[in-house]
């Protein structure tokens, strides 16, 4: 029998039961490729991720990320939590404050930074935004989300936007409208299945802590995950939907907090940097704290 280590974090946040829950194996080659996803699947949380070695030599791993349903070519919290975790057991040892995987989408870099010798923010780059398909049908998205149309906010269109992986974006007019939201999976599969995204973020710009920018909530039961508490690739592209429709203002790096998890009770804060160069959109960064929650061991 095989036992394999693994790590449990809370990513997102700085305090444990907060945030977005990851396991981390950083011994992924000693994992039988088929049994990847069973083990996700097995432990049920919004990603499981397995440390390889890197394709290309001068990178510092291969990362293979997975929901209980899916593999994912990039996720947010999944990098930035198996970042946290290698760096804080000593697992990685960089020479500088950056350091390179390799994932589905292609080599993203992930920036650390430490503050009285701890580890506090890591921020992942991500791929620059593709805006796909705009939906304008206002009573079949509040029907989406169990709402009325009086609470779409139909002033910017709703669009698919991705930074890797594609999000539909559906602003609201109002944080109560966000929190009594409830997503109808039949609407979506009947509905909307055209769209080009089988996740949905939607947001308003009234926030819990008047410091935030948007309140926002990740619908993506295609992946096995009802609510997500923390979504780091969707927050790249909702950063770059604010930027580009100026719900933000315009800056040469735009600065952005997103809180999400609050419904779930497991409040959660991504720091967004978004980029411009003449309104072109030239960076995109996702960055959050993380904290250890827990190890253990799997047994094959």
């Amino acid at each position: 029998m095989k036992k394999l280590h693994y790590y449990l974090a809370d990513v997102f946040t700085d305090e444990v039961f907060g945030g977005n829950q990851l396991a981390v194996f950083p011994e992924g080659q000693e994992v039988p490729e088929y049994l990847m996803q069973k083990i996700a699947k097995e432990l049920n949380l919004s990603e499981t991720t397995f440390v390889l070695p890197p394709a290309n030599p001068t990178n510092n791993i291969k990362l293979r990320i997975f929901t209980p349903g899916k593999e994912l070519p990039m996720a947010g919290h999944p990098t930035i939590g198996t970042a946290f975790v290698l760096l804080q057991q000593n697992i990685l040892k960089p020479t500088g404050n950056r350091l390179i995987f390799e994932e589905g989408v292609g080599d993203i870099a992930v920036d650390f930074r430490k503050k009285e010798d701890k580890l506090d923010l890591i921020t992942m780059g991500q791929p620059l935004p593709q805006f796909g398909a705009t939906f304008t049908d206002v009573q079949i998205l509040a029907d989406l989300l169990s709402l009325t149309p009086a609470d779409i906010d139909a002033t910017n269109p709703t669009q698919v936007v991705s930074c890797g992986v594609p999000f539909f974006f559906v602003q609201l007019k109002s944080l109560a409208a966000v929190k009594k939201a409830k997503l109808r999976q039949d609407v979506l599969e009947n509905q909307l299945k055209h769209i080009g995204a089988e996740s949905v973020f939607l947001f308003s710009t009234e926030t819990e802590n008047p410091a935030h920018t948007v309140h926002g909530r990740m619908f993506a039961p295609a992946f096995g995950i009802p609510e997500d508490p923390a979504t780091g690739s969707a927050c790249g592209p909702l950063g770059c939907y604010l930027v580009h429709y100026g719900l933000v203002p315009a800056q040469p790096e735009a600065q952005i907090i997103c809180e999400q998890g609050y419904e779930m009770g497991r409040p959660s804060l991504l720091y967004i940097t978004i980029g411009q160069v003449n309104k072109n959109i030239t960076l995109v960064q996702v960055g959050g704290k993380s904290a250890l929650v827990g190890e253990g061991y799997f047994y094959l």
